[in-house]
């Protein structure tokens, strides 16, 4: 059953990668993986926990929950104890671990569309005038890259989609842009603390600090971002063209004022979720669900004394239907699959094998960044977290290799590479990343046409940051 765990995942992942030669969208395929992986969980329960590979399952014999359980239920069997294990402890951590990114996106998708309705985004729009497609990829991906350092990349992909609607009519230059700005935007997220959502594990976990993530992964990240760029502008050639915006009446609807309060106050919103999690401490997604709440109360005030059909069409309760929820219930499919993985031992079992036969802190973090293109870098970076303590300096004197050791200080090079390789990797297949994921939900991206012409683009620049940042790693400390 340990292994069927295995086959269901990859059946479930062919099907969302081969979602438009079967017909079946990628939503309804995540979702059954999603369910049938913990099916399979629940009912090989004995014989995959009884492997001893599940971390989880190991502390939670050790925890005060199952004491309370057994006194609750003396007579329990160990088949129950499992069963409860697996429903009422996993499930419900795990669930509310991608509720934070479900509110999230949908919070921002809601935002980023209302500021949409409004024409808010034609104030930017207006003022890139170039159609040259070359001109135009850099400047929309250097856009992106210092964007997803102040908001994270999934936000600012789904701002720069938005945009892209109102610069590409036809719909695979369209895509590619789209992608290119996948690329940018986990780049972005790599070297911020607040950028990705690896980077802020790292963060709050104590492995790294803000300033030195910022000083030693930025260059990695641009060469990340600059060598596919560099590729693309040897052969793309060409002007793109702009979409013919049909009139459907919003200009009659809104004021210059209105769009502009609408822009400054959706950006305001969103860039306000990185100061309201320093603050309080709390989940981004609240934060993100308070900025949501503030501009629903200002579209209400604003068009309160307007007709109902304009209030339909921009007020909050009328832009919540043009949300893309089959992109939301993607998610969810994808990531309870990838939990299910976690809890039972699969990717606890991997970063074990990759510090057991590797052992070399370049060749490991390679690798989970090219693992996180295929599963969700979030359990691969915790299971990276959890296979060395932050080492201080008397733990590396003591250690019988110091110099390895060292690498696992606070700011050490592990823990830095692995911010880089996490962020970006996930760059290499379209639904390896969060940016990802939403730019294929919102544009409705093949999987198959992403990994044909931009996996080959995405990995050289995953190879040339980790190659620079090797280089700086030698300069700045062996030489």
């Amino acid at each position: 059953m340990f292994i069927l765990m295995i086959v269901v995942f990859v059946l479930g992942y062919l099907a969302i990668a081969l979602e438009h030669p079967i017909k079946i969208d990628k939503a309804a395929s995540a979702l059954i993986l999603g369910v049938l992986i913990w099916i399979v969980y629940i009912e090989g329960s004995t014989s995959i926990l009884g492997l001893g590979h599940s971390h989880a399952w190991q502390h939670f014999l050790e925890s005060t929950s199952l004491t309370d359980f057994v006194q609750r239920n003396p007579d329990a069997t160990l088949v129950e104890k499992m069963r409860h294990f697996i429903v009422d402890h996993e499930i419900v951590h795990h669930l509310g671990d991608i509720s934070e990114i479900l509110f999230f996106l949908l919070g921002a998708m809601t935002i980023v569309e209302t500021v949409d309705q409004h024409q808010g985004f034609k104030l930017i729009t207006d003022r890139i005038t170039t159609t040259n497609k070359v001109k135009l990829l850099w400047i929309l991906s250097i856009l992106t890259f210092f964007m997803s350092a102040l908001l994270d990349n999934l936000t600012t992909t789904i701002v720069m989609v938005a945009l892209l609607r109102k610069l590409v009519h036809d719909k695979h230059d369209r895509w590619f842009f789209a992608s290119m700005i996948v690329i940018a935007a986990n780049a972005g997220g790599a070297w911020s603390p607040i950028g990705d959502v690896t980077t802020i594990m790292l963060w709050i976990g104590k492995q790294i600090t803000a300033l030195n993530i910022i000083k030693m992964v930025i260059v990695p990240s641009i060469f990340n971002m600059i060598i596919p760029l560099a590729i693309v502008s040897l052969y793309m050639k060409g002007h793109i063209e702009k979409p013919n915006i049909v009139d459907d009446g919003t200009n009659d609807f809104t004021t210059e004022k209105e769009r502009r309060l609408l822009l400054f106050l959706g950006v305001g919103a969103l860039l306000f979720v990185p100061v309201f999690k320093t603050t309080t401490h709390l989940p981004p997604y609240m934060g993100m669900l308070f900025g949501l709440g503030v501009v629903w109360v200002t579209t209400e005030i604003m068009h309160h004394k307007k007709s109902s059909e304009i209030k339909k069409k921009l007020t909050i309760f009328g832009v919540l239907k043009s949300v893309d929820v089959p992109t939301v219930f993607f998610f969810l499919g994808i990531l309870s699959a990838v939990a299910a993985l976690q809890s039972a031992g699969h990717l606890g079992l991997l970063a074990e094998y990759l510090d057991e036969k590797v052992h070399n802190i370049f060749a490991i973090n390679t690798i989970i960044g090219i693992l996180s293109s295929i599963v969700d870098n979030v359990p691969l970076t915790a299971g990276a977290m959890g296979m060395y303590p932050i080492m201080t300096d008397a733990m590396v004197q003591a250690s019988a290799q110091p110099e390895f050791a060292h690498h696992f200080v606070q700011d050490g090079a592990f823990w830095e590479l692995l911010a880089y390789a996490a962020g970006t990797g996930g760059s290499i297949l379209i639904i390896g990343s969060a940016a990802g994921v939403a730019a294929m939900g919102l544009e409705k991206i093949d999987f198959i046409w992403y990994m044909k012409r931009i996996s080959l683009l995405a990995l050289a620049g995953y190879l040339a940051g980790i190659a620079v940042y090797y280089l700086q790693d030698i300069i700045l400390f062996h030489m």
